[in-house]
């Protein structure tokens, strides 16, 4: 058994529901999901937004599409992930990111 509340109002739904991917999405990956639609699904736009790196868009469009269910994990190895974080912080620049991706 399933209860829905209108916080607004206070009505109340219950039954037996089969909830849909989205309901089981933490706040964090609603709210990216809810920016992606806004922006279209432009990934370029969505970084500049985040603040974040392309890369890093992706990969958290890549989480996004596995917490869904919809694929497998196909964003960038835990190594990878290290290196373009570094970049992104400024740790390293863009030829040793390069250097050190290459050598993966």
């Amino acid at each position: 058994m399933t209860q829905l509340t209108c916080p607004a109002c206070g009505t109340e739904i219950r039954g037996n529901f089969r909830p849909n991917e989205f309901a089981f999405l933490p706040d964090d990956k609603l709210d990216f999901l809810r920016l992606f639609l806004k922006l279209r699904g432009n990934l370029t736009e969505l970084a500049k937004e985040l603040g974040v790196s392309y890369p890093t868009a992706r990969a958290r469009f890549d989480e996004l599409m596995e917490a869904l269910g919809y694929s497998e994990r196909v964003g960038p190895r835990p190594e990878v992930e290290r290196i373009l974080s570094m970049l992104e912080r400024g740790e390293i620049t863009p030829d040793e990111a390069e250097r050190l991706l290459r050598g993966i």
